[in-house]
């Protein structure tokens, strides 16, 4: 995993860099409020940036096998159990985070019977039960991470009201067993929070359970499958491709960037009777046969042996492991997985630079305009006498008379701002989502036809569409409000203002269409004809909710923050240009009062334009240095 320990150092070098360039940013101070969140978010972006790879397969086709051969061979042992039969029983996230101890923390299969999605209970530590990892004793972490196989039976009625059961739903039949009772999970979700190495460096593994479990818990078809940054879809090549193996690729994953198809247990097919190319021949039809019912090239299915792989790395068989095939998978994974997101978090720091560059820049401006401007108001006064200093003084208390006079007049575009932000608050309003959410809900229980809870599903996206765009609108309408203000207040009084910081909700919104589109391709007309009311609303509609709320959550986020600082550049100029209207009043005094100083006030304005140009270059350098971290050519070239 050499790749993963390179993209790791390639992030905390970028991160060292932008802690260099933050702090010259406050030690110059040039970072106002609008600055600093900008930095501090770019900080973020580099701190919780996350490769989250997810392994999707019916059960007993090698998943848990497969993540322990690539990730954690060289642990020496299993991490993830593994035997035949089902193993994995609720999807299983493997990561590392700081904030905890290490740990497995399990989420109880009860919280389904609340009108809660996983998400939902993240961030709530009081749902979850908590085991420590003893990473000193394997034995003991072997038996804590058994928990994700462990299993209950409980009634019938019970497993319906968690939707785990539909005694109408043909494919759950058999889930009844003779003793009248229904096998279900003992857990919902699993987190592992585990110090290795790769989830260190920001690797995010997901274990899904049985393809079953991808329609009873829709967090993995709303948002952990979809947002996975790779999914590996895993056949067994003495089975090949199913028929739900193929509901699952068509529906949920299918072909596109990060998707790879495994063919596992190529193994079973190692026929001692037979020469080795014989055995070679028959895995490449078996490989070619899958990528023809899957619609893809043979080229993009890789058959390998999970187990035999494992087995080489911990006993250091190298030719057993080339002889599993799995370096050809690894790299595939890896170099694909890599420079994409390479590519979307150097997308957003580059505009992250930007936005830095551009405000650092435009404040030394500023100020070195303002030193211009009274190191020649200073240069003209030499061999003036004390009547034209008084008629200066003068002349530069009516400037600062008219500078207050035009800020009064802003207070009524102030005004207007105020009531614009009030109104965005109002269209983005959690408590109408959640409105929305209970006048669907009871049209969902009073719908007598699975087809007729289409209409009400498609009334509450259709409604939080229109809030986040009547919510985009009403951002673009305070932008304006802004820069008018800015470009009059600019105007009036000769000041170089930079226009506001732009803000976008397009993203939420495509969000909204995103979990729709899921919604309309997981339940056509074909599917709610064959499946029944309560199975639909119980699976999908308390995820769908959950997701669009994440949404609007996330845009207040934005809003609050852009609102809370859109204003601070203006603001921030205002008060520079109030201070140095002060301070060339009380130098002109000074030199009024004392002549004699005016050439160490003219001498100490030259330092500070020295220092100024000084502040100007190690900025640049410093804003160049987090680029040539990020593996770019300079913004610009050193002036």
């Amino acid at each position: 995993m050499q790749d993963l320990q390179e993209y790791g150092a390639w992030r905390a070098a970028i991160a060292a860099a932008l802690d260099d360039y933050r702090a010259a940013l406050a030690r110059f101070e040039v970072a106002d409020a609008a600055t600093t969140q900008r930095a501090a978010q770019a900080a973020a972006r580099v701190r919780d940036d996350r490769l989250s790879v997810a392994f999707v397969a019916e059960f007993s086709r090698g998943k848990s096998e497969l993540i322990n051969a690539i990730f954690f061979a060289d642990y020496g042992q299993r991490i993830l159990p593994s035997a035949a039969g089902r193993t994995t029983m609720c999807p299983t996230e493997l990561l590392y985070d700081a904030a905890w101890e290490p740990c497995i923390r399990l989420l109880p299969i009860e919280t389904r019977a609340r009108q809660l999605s996983t998400s939902d209970f993240r961030d709530d530590p009081g749902a979850w039960t908590v085991l420590p990892l003893a990473l000193d004793a394997p034995e003991r972490m072997a038996e804590s991470f058994r928990q994700v196989s462990m299993t209950r039976r409980v009634p019938p009625e019970q497993a319906q009201r968690y939707g785990l059961y539909d005694p109408d739903d043909p494919d759950l039949a058999d889930a009844l067993g003779a003793d009248g009772l229904v096998e279900i999970s003992q857990w919902r979700h699993a987190i592992i929070n585990l110090p290795h190495p790769l989830l260190k460096q920001g690797l995010v593994i997901l274990d899904t359970p049985g393809l079953n479990a991808i329609g009873t818990e829709p967090e993995l078809t709303l948002n952990l499958i979809p947002n996975a940054h790779a999914v590996l879809f895993v056949l067994a090549a003495e089975t090949g491709v199913t028929r739900s193996d193929i509901e699952v690729w068509r529906t949920h994953i299918g072909a596109g960037p990060g998707r790879i198809v495994v063919l596992n247990k190529i193994d079973a097919m190692w026929d001692p009777l037979r020469s080795e190319a014989d055995n070679e021949a028959e895995i490449a039809r078996q490989q070619a046969s899958v990528a023809q019912q899957l619609g893809l090239a043979p080229e993009q299915v890789y058959p390998v042996s999970a187990q035999k792989a494992l087995v080489g790395r911990i006993q250091g068989d190298m030719a057993l492991f080339e002889r599993s095939r799995l370096g050809a998978l690894e790299a595939a994974l890896l170099h694909g997985l890599i420079p994409q997101k390479k590519t979307i978090l150097g997308s957003a720091l580059r505009a992250d630079l930007a936005a830095l560059d551009a405000a650092h820049t435009g404040a030394l401006a500023a100020r070195g305009r303002d030193l211009v401007e009274q190191l020649q108001e200073l240069k003209s006064l030499r061999g003036k006498n004390q009547n034209v200093l008084a008629h200066m003084m003068r002349r530069i208390e009516a400037e600062r008379k008219d500078f207050d006079a035009g800020l009064m007049r802003l207070q009524e575009a102030r005004t207007r701002f105020a009531a614009l932000s009030t109104e965005l608050y109002s269209t983005l309003d959690m408590d109408a989502v959640a409105r929305q959410a209970d006048t669907v809900r009871l049209a969902l229980h009073a719908s007598r036809f699975a087809t007729g809870m289409r209409a009400p599903v498609r009334a509450f996206f259709d409604n939080a569409r229109a809030s986040m765009e009547a919510a985009g609108a009403q951002v673009l309408a305070i932008g304006k409000v802004m820069e008018a203000m800015v470009r009059g207040f600019a105007a009036e009084h000769g000041l170089a203002l930079a226009p506001p910081v732009p803000l976008s909700l397009e993203r939420y919104r495509a969000e909204i269409e995103a979990v729709e589109a899921l919604y309309v391709k997981q339940f056509g007309t074909a599917t709610l004809l064959m499946t029944s009311r309560g199975t639909l609303l119980e699976r999908f509609f308390d995820s769908i909710v959950s997701s669009v709320r994440r949404s609007f959550r996330a845009a207040n986020a934005d809003v609050e923050a852009w609102l809370k600082v859109i204003m601070v550049p203006l603001e921030t100029q205002i008060r520079q240009h109030k201070e140095q209207l002060r301070h060339r009043l009380s130098s002109i005094q000074r030199i009024h009062d004392a002549t004699d100083s005016l050439e160490q006030k003219i001498g100490a304005f030259e330092a500070g334009q020295e220092e100024l140009a000084a502040q100007r270059r190690q900025l640049l350098a410093l804003n160049e240095a987090v680029a040539a971290a990020l593996g770019e050519a300079p913004m610009r070239a050193a002036a």
